[in-house]
């Protein structure tokens, strides 16, 4: 009977205690949120970036130096642009030379955001700023190669490109700041020119055709030269013949000039030698072993 007259102060206090550990618990949880939310709204900026902040999707502030920074919870998102250069392959194209013929150029380009806020405001994103920046490429390259003849193009010892690359790349450049789309172009290079696939036979063919053209060409003039080469020799080789029969005759005509001198003189000297000296040599040249002579007895010419 007497136990059941104590009071426990201790379980009356119970509840008390009970709801201290609460607001504890209570208070460790906002403390650890706020430190969670805190960490969540620090950012970093690397070394080759911008960080963009917008805060309801407007652009507030862009962080380019390297460093820890803060941005408002809830309010304010944070997004990341390329800060370095950044290479984009420009998609093949067709193209028309001045002398009315089509042809493939593949090209690429280097390419970086100079102004990050330009950028965002009018390209809106880097796909749409590399889809802008290929349209101006391929509008100017095909201006300028359209001023161009295809063997100018595509011959490189005789190419009329000359600063090709770097006009391009001013001309585009010209056009990104004009827009102020934030983007600048280091340098748009032209990686290989090819013929479009439905003409090339026909373009090989031709090419085919033509150096069969020039080298009969060439076979024509060396034919021609050859036979102006005979001729001359053969005009030269008559020449010299001629000239030479000439001195002949000549120096014949002098010693038989000579021998009949040396004739008469020799018969004015003795008149029945000499005529005994031709009758001797008549008879060597006309009286062989079996010829048949038939003469009068007291002919002049039997007499020896």
């Amino acid at each position: 009977m007497a136990d059941n007259n104590i009071v426990n102060f201790n379980e009356k206090r119970g509840p008390e205690n009970i709801g201290k550990w609460i607001k504890k618990a209570i208070v460790l949880v906002v403390l650890l949120a706020l430190l969670i939310i805190g960490i969540s709204n620090l950012f970093i900026v690397e070394q080759g970036e911008y960080k963009v902040v917008r805060q309801f999707g407007e652009v507030v502030r862009i962080e380019e130096e390297p460093g820890l920074n803060v941005k408002i919870p809830f309010i304010q998102t944070v997004s990341s642009l390329p800060k370095y250069q950044m290479s984009y392959d420009v998609n093949p194209a067709e193209i028309n030379t001045r002398d009315k013929k089509r042809m493939l150029v593949d090209n690429y380009a280097v390419w970086r955001v100079e102004d990050p806020r330009a950028m965002i405001g009018n390209a809106r994103t880097i796909e749409n700023a590399e889809s802008i920046m290929s349209n101006f490429i391929f509008s100017v390259i095909r201006a300028e190669l359209g001023q161009m003849d295809y063997d100018e193009i595509i011959n490189e010892e005789e190419s009329g490109r000359g600063d090709f690359n770097e006009r391009v790349t001013e001309r585009v450049n010209e056009l990104l700041a004009r827009d102020n789309y934030g983007i600048i172009i280091t340098d748009v290079r032209m990686k290989r020119t090819d013929l479009p696939e439905d003409n090339e036979l026909a373009i090989h063919r031709r090419m085919i055709s033509e150096r069969e053209s020039t080298a009969q060409e060439y076979l024509s003039q060396g034919d021609a030269e050859a036979n102006r080469i005979r001729a001359n020799t053969d005009r030269e080789v008559q020449e010299i013949i001629s000239t030479a029969e000439a001195d002949a005759s000549e120096i014949i005509g002098e010693g038989e000039a000579e021998a009949a001198r040396v004739y008469n003189a020799a018969f004015g000297r003795d008149t029945e030698f000499y005529e005994l000296y031709r009758t001797l040599e008549s008879y060597r040249t006309t009286i062989e072993d079996e010829t048949v002579i038939t003469l009068p007895a007291d002919s002049p010419y039997a007499e020896y």
